[in-house]
């Protein structure tokens, strides 16, 4: 009897730190040898000197999320995990939502129950903290940290999400005192509505108007609050989905100063631009922060590079562009302010920024590994069991094919939303062969996955549950 049950041969293997060539050993789902010449396994994949990468992890994706203006997310647990597999991503982290007035450890019970059963890949839950209440702060949110939902998002715009300063303030020193990460959407309501209540009323409705909505100051001023507001209690923070040169200064500007802000971007700053929203489909490319333009998508480059930004997500938000349930959730001709906001992309994050940042030389095969999978994985407490080629860990492996020339067709994704706002563009690398637990899930170009596979995660604490004590002395400026 074979002493694997899978060996993945000639393998170049990438990790955040290293490159190696080696054969991998997996057994009972797991790594269990690195080395040249291993015994055959049950079952043998030549990776025949292909890069071979710890499988993606996406922390920001939204999956059959329930929405309070009437929309319907396209992806369930099913299609999305799918389509993440066929893209090398082999964990996703989506959102728990509690809506105003319900029960945030109810808003957790209801995401399992629209799971359970469906998933391809393994999953964890991130949880949005939307009302909280004193029996949320006191009771349910240290709970749900201590059961292993160690990182929530707090929004400070929509109205049906937003925290005041105050709430904030809050919601960050059970964080502080549980060990738990705070993600923050940072754009300032107040100015986002009076700007887009000048626009509507002078009849500039059209999708485009949305980014002249959503101004790099908008997200520059929310960016600076945030990083205030968790300095003066004293945790860590994460500024999500960051577009462009204003928050980006905010954030060095921090970290310059040894605070501990983290930061993350998504493909349709890269990849996108505020050019994207106009014509009559300029809704597909709807979300916020919206897309800037080309000079502000060097500038993410620039900071993908440099070591500004630890985290690399989708923002994946699943609304089909010709359905009354989507994007024309209130009608046809309905003002960009009423447009279901986000983008489609669990399978295009990886091959995007595997083609476009590590085959052009904008960042290394080891930054790529981290952005996408190492600094995910520790960040929300699945590392060392995800996110690295370790004996131990998870086998979650993904074989590229970095000798392409494809044309990326909302076809070739696996999801369930009728477009891609990548649609046409040309790529290089795709995975080849996606591994989740040593299981195939993706052989390109077919899908092998059962439905349900998939295992729910509990994350660790990602930071001390006993951080130092609370300074409130101010800090004076060098």
């Amino acid at each position: 009897m074979s002493h694997f049950d899978l060996v993945v041969r000639n393998a170049r293997v990438a990790t955040a730190a290293d490159v190696f060539n080696c054969d991998i050993g997996i057994s009972d789902g797991r790594i269990t040898a690195l080395g040249t010449g291993l015994a055959a396994g049950a079952q043998n994949i030549d990776a025949a000197g292909r890069w071979v990468l710890p499988g993606g992890i996406d922390g920001h994706c939204h999956l059959d999320q329930p929405m309070s203006d009437g929309s319907r997310m396209a992806d369930d647990f099913h299609s999305g995990t799918r389509s993440a597999a066929c893209g090398g991503t082999t964990t996703v982290i989506p959102f728990a939502c509690q809506q105003k007035g319900q029960s945030l450890a109810a808003a957790v019970a209801d995401y399992h129950r629209r799971a359970d059963g469906k998933a391809v890949i393994d999953y964890a839950f991130h949880m949005i903290v939307s009302d909280p209440t004193p029996d949320v702060l006191h009771r349910e949110l240290p709970q749900l940290i201590a059961d292993g939902y160690t990182s929530f998002k707090i929004y400070m715009t929509y109205d049906d999400l937003k925290l005041d300063d105050r709430q904030m303030l809050e919601v960050l020193a059970v964080a502080r005192r549980e060990g738990a990460l705070a993600m923050i959407h940072a754009e300032n309501a107040d100015c986002i509505a009076w700007l887009t209540e000048q626009l509507v009323a002078a009849g500039h409705t059209a999708p485009k108007f949305h980014a002249t909505s959503r101004p790099m100051l908008v997200e520059r001023e929310a960016t600076h609050r945030a990083i205030a507001l968790g300095e003066l209690v004293d945790v860590p923070v994460l500024i999500v989905h960051v577009s462009g040169r204003e928050a980006v200064e905010q954030i060095r500007w921090a970290q310059g100063r040894g605070m501990r802000v983290y930061a993350e971007t998504c493909p349709q700053y890269l990849f996108l631009t505020s050019a994207h929203l106009d014509g009559n489909e300029g809704a597909k490319c709807i979300c916020s922060p919206p897309p800037r333009d080309e000079a502000n998508q060097q500038v993410i480059w620039d900071a993908l590079e440099s070591g500004v930004f630890q985290v690399f997500s989708s923002d994946h938000a699943p609304f089909r562009f010709d359905d009354p349930h989507g994007k024309r959730n209130a009608g046809k001709d309905a003002p960009f302010s009423a447009v279901p906001n986000g983008i489609p992309g669990l399978a295009t994050r990886l091959p995007l920024l595997f083609s476009e940042g590590v085959l052009e030389g904008r960042i290394d095969i080891n930054a790529f590994v981290a952005l996408t999978s190492t600094n995910v994985a520790r960040t929300y407490g699945l590392y060392p069991r995800k996110g690295t080629i370790a004996i131990g860990a998870d086998a979650d492996l993904v074989i590229w094919n970095d000798g392409l020339d494809l044309a990326i067709t909302n076809a070739l994704l696996h999801h369930n939303v009728d477009y891609t706002p990548y649609e046409g563009r040309r790529i290089k690398a795709w995975p080849e062969i996606t591994l989740s637990r040593g299981e195939v899930v993706w052989s390109r170009p077919e899908l092998h996955g059962e439905m349900g596979r998939g295992r729910f995660l509990r994350c660790e604490r990602p930071l001390p549950a006993r951080p130092t004590p609370l300074r409130v002395a101010p800090r004076d400026d060098p």
